[in-house]
């Protein structure tokens, strides 16, 4: 009877030693091995599965970077885009300067943006640009329109009202009309542009004006871009754009420099701008600026005639809920409009959009 005790506990022992086997298996796995073999899922198009294999991947090492951003990526794959940055961020705390995982951030920053839950929206906005030498002067513009995001990219229209109450030796008062459209289509994955047109009968606004940009995304968080804009009033006038953009955690950093192509030769102005975000779609934003070209449209006329400006922007967005989007604007320029003679300048505006139909 002893003896039969002693070969039934040896045989439990054996049992147990075989349940755990595959376990032990499983922890001596090849890290890498098995980081390609989880992106191999991955890329075959079972998210699920690989992100559950990527999970136990990251738990059994918390140090393997690699792993992490694999996890982050696939689960930005799923549109899981809070949960993926949050993977992220944790790699980042510890190495701030990974390249890679910088650049993961980025991607899941403007996915998540991309794949907004708005798909059709009205908006209503407002607008003003004002100056007080030689004489007053007060531009303002009320929009209305709508966008629609489209499979290949979001794209807009609208109608522009204008209001120029102006004094000096001609006084005006007078309103104006502007139709515009904009799109932003995505041409690859590492490529995306910029089109805008916008028309007017009028006087003060130009009655063609068009743009075109085009943005090639780097490793690393950063981009370039190059465009051209191109206004008719009385003629044709063309500036062209150029800019180095970079991503960094939650900020966005672009240096812009603009060639005014005037009669008397070119001139150039250079802006600053850096965002800060605090969620995938909330942001304030600071641009500063040097030069002649403005970083805005021409909405007016007049605007061709400033020498050079020296100017600060404030911008900020907001989500106020999952319909409500609230963006608001002010700025300040010194401005030289005569040779040796500078102006203050102050404009500002701020746009409301509604969605009206969600993904």
């Amino acid at each position: 009877m002893k003896r039969f005790f002693i070969l039934s506990f040896l045989f439990i022992l054996f049992l147990s030693f075989v349940r755990i086997l595959p376990a032990i298996a499983q922890d001596d796995k090849d890290p890498e091995a098995e980081f390609q073999r989880i992106r191999t899922i991955a890329f075959s198009g079972d998210y699920t599965t690989a992100a559950a294999e990527a999970r136990k991947l990251v738990n059994r090492y918390p140090s393997y970077g690699d792993a992490r951003i694999l996890l982050g990526r696939i689960l930005a794959w799923q549109k899981d885009y809070k949960d993926a940055a949050a993977v992220i961020d944790t790699l980042l705390l510890a190495e701030p300067g990974n390249e890679d995982a910088l650049s993961a951030r980025r991607d899941i920053s403007l996915w998540s943006k991309e794949n907004t839950p708005v798909a059709t929206d009205v908006r209503v906005g407002y607008f003003f640009d004002t100056f007080k030498e030689p004489w007053d002067r007060y531009w303002q513009v009320f929009s209305i329109g709508g966008g629609h995001k489209f499979n290949w990219g979001p794209a807009s229209a609208g109608i522009n009202i204008g209001n120029l109450i102006a004094g000096g030796p001609q006084s005006v008062d007078t309103k104006e009309l502007q139709v515009e459209a904009d799109a932003y289509p995505r041409l690859s994955d590492k490529n995306y542009a910029y089109l805008s047109y916008a028309y007017s009968p009028g006087s003060y606004f130009p009655k063609h004006r068009a743009a075109i940009e085009l943005w090639q995304i780097l490793n690393s968080g950063w981009a370039l871009a190059a465009g051209l804009n191109y206004y008719h009033f009385n003629k044709d006038y063309f500036i062209a754009n150029v800019s180095v953009e970079k991503y960094i955690t939650k900020y966005w950093l672009a240096l812009k420099g603009y060639v005014y192509f005037k009669d008397n030769g070119p001139t150039t102005s250079f802006y600053l701008n850096v965002r800060r975000y605090f969620n995938d779609r909330d942001y304030l934003q600071l641009t500063l600026g040097t030069g002649t070209a403005p970083d805005e449209p021409f909405d007016i006329q007049e605007h061709l005639m400033r020498l050079s400006a020296n100017s600060i922007r404030l911008a900020c967005n907001k989500i106020i809920s999952s319909r409500i989007t609230l963006r608001f604007n002010a700025g300040y320029s010194r401005e030289e409009y005569r040779a040796d003679t500078w102006r203050n300048r102050f404009d500002g505006g701020i746009n409301f959009t509604y969605a009206v139909k969600m993904k």
